[in-house]
């Protein structure tokens, strides 16, 4: 279901909820509401009128948000591991890919003629195993803080969130570039996924376990939401 503010689309989701939740999303500004199932439609147009300015203010950030420039996995391209900048330097070899870091370059290494798609498929396997090596002792450290139990984690491309939960199993997902981005921005979004077991919404009940675990997390948001992103068609 969808309506239109001027010149602005309303995506309209309803769900077994009890509450109106607005959401503004990257790359161009999509706009969606979650709706209780019986609402009305005019209840929720007012709504969103009434957030009006709050929607456009979201878009124009995320019209100014620089975006990455296509990999092309070229000598001295710059890649980016915990926010810190590396040359790139390729390395022919008749061995199986690896990649290292050294000073500062990414040293990458695969066989002669290797194509475009297995470069990025070399990189991509590496930065989720970076994640999955940093990921475990930060859930272990957040558990005890908040005191809930994951399930399991996962690692994998995500097209239009850092990080997701499933409360019912209890199981959360991250972003591979989220290895790519500043510690903080990795540590804030497992504590924003674990205390979704606590409370499933964006509410003012989210906000306040958020404000208790980690006071400083809208700095942490505010980085990660002012780095360039990645340059892709993101899908809903």
């Amino acid at each position: 279901m969808q309506f239109k503010l001027g010149d602005i689309a309303v995506e309209v989701v309803q769900k077994d909820i009890k509450n109106l939740h607005l959401s503004v999303h990257p790359p161009a500004g999509k706009v969606r509401i979650a709706a209780p199932l019986r609402m009305d439609l005019d209840t929720i147009r007012v709504f969103a009128i009434t957030k009006l300015s709050w929607i456009k203010s979201q878009q124009k950030k995320l019209c100014d948000q620089a975006r990455e420039t296509p990999r092309e996995y070229l000598d001295r391209e710059s890649h980016y591991v915990w926010g810190k900048r590396y040359l790139l330097k390729l390395v022919e070899k008749d061995a199986a890919p690896t990649v290292e870091i050294k000073h500062n370059k990414m040293i990458l290494q695969l066989r002669p003629a290797a194509s475009h798609e297995k470069k990025q498929e070399v990189l991509d396997a590496w930065y989720r195993e970076q994640l999955k090596e940093v990921v475990p002792p930060l859930l272990a450290k957040w558990e005890k803080v908040i005191g809930v139990k994951v399930g399991k984690f996962f690692v994998q491309k995500m097209k239009t969130k850092w990080g997701s939960c499933s409360p019912g199993s209890k199981n959360i997902r991250i972003n591979t570039d989220l290895a790519k981005k500043p510690l903080q921005c990795l540590e804030y979004i497992v504590v924003h996924e674990l205390t979704h077991l606590l409370e499933h919404h964006h509410n003012e009940h989210f906000t306040a376990l958020m404000d208790a675990h980690m006071p400083q997390w809208r700095q942490y948001r505010e980085l990660l939401n002012s780095l360039p992103l990645a340059h892709q068609e993101w899908r809903y």
